[in-house]
């Protein structure tokens, strides 16, 4: 540190950066253990980040990177929805149904990037911006359960009806992306998924994952 810089504001970014080297958080105490201060200091160094939801906390405690760091730079949102649209087309046009990006905003899953197929006769009508709570939907299930059992890959979740009714959903979690949670997903009008979806979406969400990477 020299005489020009803020010793706060350098500890703000050291947050920052050891929350975007980890999948899972840190604790207060992990924070502190880390950056060599006080848990008073961190504390408040979190509420800070939170209130301009550059990192945000879990119902743990664990604090993570928040999607106001993607906001810090205009053009990181398009080109993480850009660096997702390949695997998401071949999803969509490969499946017959709309196929999704969604990240973790706070408590909700945020739709980031939609997919339509271009050859059905009708689809589930799905728009970026979207949003639902976590516990609700294949996409933020997908999410809960990489967070749950960080150690495994949980593979995919299927649900039925729990956002539109005579709809299902099959998603799985983006894994090994520094500082991202978030599920590639599709919807279809249907009674059940098929069979072959689970697996084609945890291979479109290892590619969307490699793309990030």
């Amino acid at each position: 540190m020299t005489a020009e810089t803020s010793q706060t504001l350098d500890r703000g970014l050291r947050v920052l950066k050891l929350l975007a080297d980890t999948d899972h958080g840190l604790t207060v105490t992990e924070l502190s253990v880390r950056l060599g201060v006080n848990r008073t200091v961190v504390y408040r160094l979190l509420a800070t980040l939170e209130q301009h939801a550059l990192i945000r906390r879990d119902l743990g405690g664990r604090a993570r990177v928040g999607l106001g760091v993607l906001r810090l730079g205009r053009q990181v949102h398009p080109l993480v929805r850009e660096a997702a649209m390949p695997a998401l087309r071949s999803l969509a046009e490969d499946i017959g149904a709309t196929a999704h990006l969604t990240l973790v905003d706070g408590a909700d899953a945020l739709a980031v990037a939609v997919v339509e197929p271009t050859w059905t006769d009708y689809h589930v009508a799905y728009r970026a911006g979207f949003r639902h709570p976590l516990g609700r939907g294949a996409a933020g299930k997908a999410i809960l359960a990489a967070r749950q059992h960080p150690m495994t890959d949980p593979g995919y979740l299927l649900t039925h009806g729990e956002l539109e009714a005579g709809a299902c959903g099959a998603a799985a979690p983006l894994l090994g992306v520094t500082g991202v949670e978030g599920s590639v997903g599709v919807v279809m009008l249907a009674e059940a998924v098929p069979e072959r979806v689970g697996p084609r979406v945890v291979d479109a969400a290892r590619e969307v994952a490699e793309a990030l990477r």
